[in-house]
């Protein structure tokens, strides 16, 4: 069976309203809420306070960047909001992108998936002398590629793609096998308005095509160096699931049919994007 959860960037909306937006995702039989990283708040901070505010939400990074943390410190903040929530944490880690990590934080990014091995080594042998969580905290990769999925089936409890294709969902199962965990995210725009779905999807793709890792997957799917540089409705109507309820239903029922364990719904505003989730997309696509 493939649950259903929301991933959701918070800038746009203050913290008394990403409680109210959580405790509305909770409400509706999400079985979580994933929270993403760039430059704003400190994910972890975030789901202590998301955790404070609900009873039963599982919580999950979406994803901490793993340049910006020690190993150790990576597995402090994921065991305390899993210990204070009662184990309802899920980390997701990640190698984000060198536009942040070298261009904004100034950090070296080299190696990615080394590095990323070697981290994983680092986390496993980390100390923590704090009371611990029910349950070891879950741990699943930002995975794309072939390499990095074999590494999260190996590794973790499974990959969390983002930004992919129902293809690129069955690709992945068939590289990790049939028990790794596969948490994928689909971004949703709430209208039938081409016009508008496009022009705020393209906006949206605009900045994720800075990074060289989302570009070598798309490439990987298939699409042209012109796809990806002008955002084209070929690209858009690929990653991003806009239309009527029962068209996008049948999008997040392709990511399940091609394998997907998880699929979690980000719910853009088909005006502002990313700025503010839509409820009304969160109630239509909601799994009870």
């Amino acid at each position: 069976m493939t649950t259903r959860g929301v991933w959701f960037s918070p800038e746009g909306i203050s913290g008394a309203e990403v409680a109210d937006f959580a405790k509305r995702v909770e409400s509706l039989g999400y079985t979580h809420l994933w929270v993403g990283e760039t430059l704003g708040r400190d994910p972890f901070a975030q789901l202590a306070a998301i955790g404070a505010a609900t009873s039963t939400l599982g919580l999950a990074t979406g994803i901490a960047n793993i340049y910006h943390r020690h190993p150790g410190v990576m597995m402090q903040g994921a065991n305390t909001v899993a210990e204070q929530t009662n184990g309802r944490m899920t980390l997701g880690i990640g190698v984000s992108s060198p536009a942040i990590v070298n261009k904004v934080r100034g950090i070296e990014y080299d190696k990615p998936l080394s590095f990323l091995r070697t981290y994983l080594d680092a986390m496993e042998s980390s100390m923590y002398t704090s009371v611990a969580p029910p349950e070891p905290v879950p741990i699943v990769l930002a995975a794309l590629g072939p390499k990095m999925l074999e590494l999260a089936a190996e590794r973790t409890a499974g990959a969390h793609p983002y930004n992919t294709t129902p293809e690129h969902t069955a690709m992945a199962r068939e590289v990790m096998g049939p028990d790794a965990g596969l948490f994928v995210e689909q971004k949703v725009i709430l209208t039938e308005d081409a016009e508008v779905a496009r022009a705020t999807g393209a906006k949206v793709l605009k900045f994720y095509s800075r990074a060289p890792g989302y570009v070598n997957a798309w490439k990987r799917m298939g699409f042209t160096d012109d796809d990806i540089s002008t955002q084209s409705d070929r690209l858009v109507d690929a990653i991003v699931a806009w239309g009527t309820p029962e068209q996008i239903e049948n999008r997040l029922q392709e990511h399940a049919d091609a394998g997907a364990s998880h699929v979690c719904i980000h719910p853009l505003d088909p005006a502002e994007g990313q700025g503010r989730p839509d409820d009304a997309a969160l109630q239509v696509f909601a799994p009870s």
